[in-house]
């Protein structure tokens, strides 16, 4: 069965093409902004259109755009397809893609987050997280416990005045079968990392 991988929660927009355990197509670019253009065009280039039995889709958090982008992309086409989709965590992606570099010990992922926060979280030696999602400002970000491998594009600002060792890395797609199977999940609801920035009406009705 053909898998087809979409990861578009950063900077960078990504596309793979699996089958029979292999990597049989990818393109991976960091664009900044623009998902919604790009991401369609770099599927439809993919062998047979990017045709596949199953999809993968991140879930974020990262780009609230760039999520929402991932996904509807994701569905409409395991719609069209009648393909099973599947998401999976941004943050995660990126622990896999750290421990394949630096195996045997755990990774502190940090990312851009949203309002001059950063995304937070820790995973295990074998790729799973180790707590949930934390947004934070980089001084509270700092002051944090991390481990002796940071990854992410907020890595090095991290680690910065530290010991630990600092991976720029972007989610990427062609990374995806290093993820844990039990990361992957039939529930396609975007993870935010945040709550929300407004507060409701009726919340504040009530204070």
């Amino acid at each position: 069965m053909r898998i087809l991988a979409i990861e578009t929660a950063s900077e960078a927009c990504s596309v793979a093409l699996f089958e029979g355990g292999g990597r049989i197509a990818h393109d991976h670019r960091v664009i900044g902004r623009g998902h919604a253009e790009a991401l369609v065009p770099m599927i439809a280039a993919l062998p047979g259109k990017g045709r596949a039995g199953r999809i993968l889709v991140s879930l974020g958090p990262g780009s609230f755009t760039g999520v929402r982008i991932g996904l509807a992309t994701a569905r409409a086409l395991g719609f069209a397809w009648g393909a099973e989709v599947l998401g999976f965590p941004t943050l995660a992606l990126i622990a896999a893609q750290a421990l394949a570099i630096r195996p045997g010990g755990g990774v502190t992922v940090c990312t851009n987050g949203g309002h001059g926060e950063w995304f937070l979280a820790d995973f295990s030696a074998d790729g799973l997280p180790l707590g949930e999602v934390a947004s934070l400002a980089p001084e509270a970000a700092r002051a944090r416990p991390q481990t002796a491998l940071v990854a992410g594009n907020r890595a090095a600002a991290l680690a910065e005045g530290t010991q630990a060792e600092a991976l720029d890395l972007l989610p990427d797609a062609g990374a995806v079968p290093l993820l844990a199977p039990a990361l992957l999940t039939p529930a396609l609801a975007p993870i935010y990392g945040r709550g929300p920035d407004a507060t409701p009406m009726k919340a504040q009705g009530a204070a």
